[in-house]
């Protein structure tokens, strides 16, 4: 509310986060408070919501027409070039003491660096993984997702390679379902990931945030739910999202809100990642 020359005036405002500035949007609702306050809220909402869904869209038409531009030959090596960069930094996230270009090492040269050797080979796998992921599609089920487990821990992690846990696990204060439910609350996932008629990025954001809540796995479930977040979107012909490793603490913290937080956060730096396209 505003007072003009004793005169009530009543504004309804929206403010979000874009980088490190706050936008305010705002409506002149008149001089008294409208009945239907409600509706105008979910108008105003539905209406950020198109203009988000056609930024999205505009970034995924513009992807599309670079892509078919560049030969097949450069796109291996564009392809590598990601799943080195996403190795990497899904890899440093969880602790791994590889480097960007002992990565590139790994991958390129087949060389194993002087590290232990369970990043070593968590690195190769991993990568092996993504590319492997990126030129076939495949329906996301369950079978995949251990499947993956199993290709990236199978030597590092064998004892829980490739299972999902039977067994309570907290991840700093979040307790995570009982490993009674999992199963059926995967299923609820994967049901969801591939009836659903959402836009794209959307339904990457949600389903990385609704995997990492379940945590299946006893370890590895960032680096599945980030691979499971980029299968997505590749295959729905969008650009991808690398989690940066020295941007973790806004991810952590993303992942501590509720899901449409989360969500908001994935949204920010997707636009963010991919402005050169809009």
């Amino acid at each position: 509310m505003r007072i003009i020359k004793r005169k009530d005036y009543y504004y309804l405002q929206h403010s979000y986060r874009k980088g490190k500035r706050i936008i305010t949007k705002e409506k002149y609702l008149g001089k008294t408070i409208p009945k239907d306050m409600e509706e105008i809220k979910e108008m105003m909402l539905k209406e950020e919501k198109r203009e988000l869904h056609e930024k999205l869209e505009k970034i995924k038409i513009s992807f599309q027409e670079e892509w078919k531009k560049i030969p097949d030959s450069v796109k291996e090596k564009e392809l590598e070039e990601i799943a080195i960069a996403f190795t990497y930094n899904t890899n440093a996230i969880e602790g791994s003491t590889i480097t960007l270009e002992e990565v590139r090492e790994i991958v390129e040269d087949k060389l194993s660096p002087n590290k232990p050797i369970r990043d070593v080979k968590e690195a190769e796998y991993h990568a092996k993984v993504f590319l492997e992921m990126i030129k076939k599609k495949e329906k996301i089920s369950n079978k995949l997702l251990l499947k993956w487990h199993k290709q990236i821990f199978g030597e590092t992690k064998q004892d829980i390679a490739g299972k999902y846990r039977d067994y309570l696990v907290r991840v700093g204060n979040h307790r995570a379902p009982d490993w009674q439910e999992v199963i059926r609350l995967m299923n609820q996932l994967i049901k969801f990931i591939n009836k659903s008629k959402i836009n794209s990025a959307e339904l990457a954001a949600i389903s990385h945030y609704r995997f990492e809540k379940i945590h299946p796995f006893g370890d590895g479930n960032g680096r599945i739910g980030r691979l499971l977040m980029n299968q997505i979107l590749w295959h729905k012909q969008c650009p991808m999202l690398i989690i940066e490793y020295k941007k973790r603490k806004s991810y952590y913290k993303a992942l501590n809100r509720d899901e449409q937080g989360f969500v908001n956060y994935f949204m920010r730096r997707y636009l963010s990642v991919h402005k050169s396209r809009l």
